[in-house]
């Protein structure tokens, strides 16, 4: 096990890997899903042999208040279905932490429980936020979960500018879930679970 690294470094490298990611052009992604509340992409991982997914909607709400929803804290363990437990390990700052959180298991569980010990950050960007985070090799693994491991993560969120009550959601995602699986089966289970997380989180916003 790890120690848990200095904070600083490691959040403004992880920024400035999400904001390379934002600024890859539209000719390297290919669709991988599409439904009334986000188009997914992917393209090859440069960290892992798997995909790095790009997920993006529209969503109706102010930019504080869906970044709120989406980072570690009170309300993202009611909302996501995927997460089945969150606690918040060491917290550094306000906008700095570092969460381990279990996942249920998908694909009528040919995917098992998964847990994930991940540092995450969240800061100014543009006229609005950017909540990321990565893996830690920290803490021991719980019985009956396999760990699995999130390459460089985050979330842009920014008011649009004709429609401010509305913000434009690009997530960058790209999670090695380790174990025995089938790629085509993780692939699968990505697209669907990051177009599920659009329709979780605008039903939980109208609450």
């Amino acid at each position: 096990m790890d120690p848990l690294p200095n904070p600083a470094p490691l959040a403004s490298k992880l920024r400035n890997t999400l904001v390379r990611y934002h600024s890859i052009g539209d000719g390297e992604w290919r669709v991988a899903k599409k439904t009334k509340d986000a188009t997914i992409w992917r393209k090859p991982s440069e960290e892992f042999s798997g995909y790095l997914y790009k997920a993006q909607g529209v969503v109706e709400d102010v930019t504080n208040r869906i970044v709120d929803h989406i980072r570690p804290g009170p309300y993202r363990i009611d909302w996501d279905s995927l997460m089945t437990s969150m606690d918040i390990m060491e917290t550094f700052e306000e906008n700095c932490c570092v969460m381990r959180y279990t996942t249920a298991g998908q694909l009528w569980n040919i995917i098992a429980p998964r847990e994930f010990v991940d540092f995450s950050y969240t800061t100014s960007y543009e006229d609005g936020l950017l909540t990321c985070g990565i893996s830690l090799d920290y803490g021991d693994v719980r019985p009956n979960f396999v760990r699995g491991f999130n390459h460089p993560c985050g979330w842009f969120c920014v008011p649009l500018k004709d429609s401010p009550g509305h913000s434009l959601l690009t997530g960058y995602i790209q999670t090695e879930l380790r174990g025995m699986l089938p790629q085509s089966a993780v692939d699968t289970a990505m697209s669907s679970t990051l177009a599920n997380f659009y329709s979780d989180l605008k039903k939980a916003l109208k609450t």
